[in-house]
């Protein structure tokens, strides 16, 4: 909780225009040539978005059935749409999705992060006074890590005179707050973060909401009107000095041109392959960047049991990272929902449990905490990123190794043929929606030389 201040993120940098591109002139652009977008997320669509615009031709293939990509809303259940991929617009001043959702008249409800309970590891109440302590320790904890090129951030921290000082518990209480405001922001473990790097990204001020109706509809207003083609599973990318084909399992695809949004996790293995290859550094840097994982399972019960008021219910766990945090949807909607997220480690593990077990992980939390008499839910929902071959990850993280260069390097365009997007080539605001997007109309801007 109060994610954004324990954070200490960077200054805000705004932004010339909403879609923070080029103000260059587009009356002049050659829109005779042909474009592809891989890809139907939010960084193809705002890659599409902006050339079909100016007048290019432009084709998205995308390999599920639905856009959006990590972008979900599922409504599976009736008049209870629930995301499955991103939840928040992260600071909505100057955010070009905060525009976007006035454009399209979607509504959005704000988060308070301080609006919350936590469970101490016993599962009784936690006082005020004790998180507000354990909170000053872990920043302590942050503030005294001096962690060395090639480190960890967990290595950094644990070398700390601080953290070899802390009894068991004190350690419970720390793991737990960087388990909530570390590893379920970056989707990395803290053995895995770059102990230098892992926060060198900026971020727009203003507060965080979320979505009521569903983040779906902020894609289904960028994706209208666009040459969709879906089911169209990429196979492979062959680039001539004439021309881009893509092929997929269905056909063969020309163009001019071809925007990449491949998630970092795809791009890791050799679903999609490259002829020829890409070049060595771009596949130093997919290899270098990390490939993260944060997990939702929502569950429906009967009735609200728990304090319908409180928008975060927190415990703090034995085990590190299971089931730290839960979402209480009840708060937005009045639906008896409750959204339990799992972040690096601990969602690795939960992503391989059966629907079934799952539950029963979680339900053995939430009676900890509640009572052994509380109702079991009705209906469950589960994200399961790992698992999603389109997708193969949640988002992606600074890895031990990994900067900014390494995103840069990822976005540079190859033999001005491909170009590439997606929210891990995103220079400023890697790991996010807007990011995602804005990476997109960056490759739309490269293309058209603006």
């Amino acid at each position: 909780m109060r994610r954004r201040d324990f954070l200490k993120l960077s200054g805000f940098v705004l932004l010339g225009t909403a879609c923070g591109c080029p103000s260059n002139s587009e009356d002049a652009i050659n829109t005779d040539e042909t474009i592809i977008v891989i890809g139907a997320g939010m960084a193809g669509l705002g890659a599409a978005r902006r050339l079909h615009d100016v007048g290019y031709s432009v084709t998205v293939l995308e390999g599920r059935e639905r856009v959006g990509g990590r972008v979900f809303t599922s409504r599976a259940w009736e008049g209870a749409p629930v995301d499955l991929g991103a939840s928040w617009i992260h600071g909505t001043a100057r955010n070009p999705l905060t525009q976007m959702a006035a454009e399209a008249g979607v509504e959005t409800a704000p988060t308070d992060y301080d609006n919350g309970l936590v469970y101490d590891v016993d599962g009784t109440l936690a006082a005020d006074a004790l998180f507000e302590e354990m909170e000053r320790l872990a920043r302590r904890l942050q503030d005294e890590a001096d962690p060395e090129e090639g480190q960890s951030l967990l290595d950094a921290l644990v070398a700390t005179e601080l953290w070899q000082s802390l009894s068991e518990r004190e350690r419970q209480w720390a793991q737990h707050l960087l388990n909530t405001n570390i590893e379920h922001e970056f989707s990395g473990g803290l053995d895995e973060l770059d102990g230098l790097n892992y926060d060198d990204a900026e971020a727009f001020s203003g507060g965080d909401v979320v979505f009521p109706d569903g983040y779906g509809r902020l894609v289904e207003h960028l994706a209208r009107g666009l040459d969709l083609r879906l089911g169209e599973v990429v196979q492979r990318v062959e680039r001539s000095a004439e021309q881009v084909v893509v092929v997929t399992d269905s056909g063969r695809f020309e163009a001019d041109r071809v925007v990449v949004t491949l998630p970092i996790g795809v791009l890791k293995t050799d679903a999609v392959a490259f002829e020829p290859p890409l070049p060595q550094a771009k596949q130093a840097a997919i290899e270098a960047m990390g490939a993260g994982l944060l997990d939702k399972l929502f569950v429906r019960f009967p009735s609200v049991f728990w304090d319908q008021k409180a928008e975060f219910l927190s415990q703090v766990s034995v085990k590190p990272g299971r089931w730290n945090e839960w979402l209480n949807i009840a708060a937005y909607t009045g639906e008896p929902i409750l959204l339990g997220f799992n972040a690096a480690g601990y969602a690795r593990e939960a992503a391989e449990l059966s629907d079934e077990a799952l539950v029963a992980d979680a339900m053995d939390v939430l009676r900890k905490l509640y009572g052994p008499n509380i109702p079991e839910p009705i209906e469950m929902q589960r994200s399961n990123w790992s698992k999603d071959p389109f997708a193969l990850c949640a988002y992606s993280f600074n890895a031990i190794g990994a900067d900014a260069n390494t995103r840069r390097t990822l976005a540079r365009p190859v033999a001005s043929q491909l170009y590439f997007a997606g929210e891990a080539t995103a220079l400023k605001y890697p790991s996010t929606v807007h990011g995602a997007y804005l990476s997109g109309q960056r490759a739309a801007a490269e293309i058209m030389g603006l």
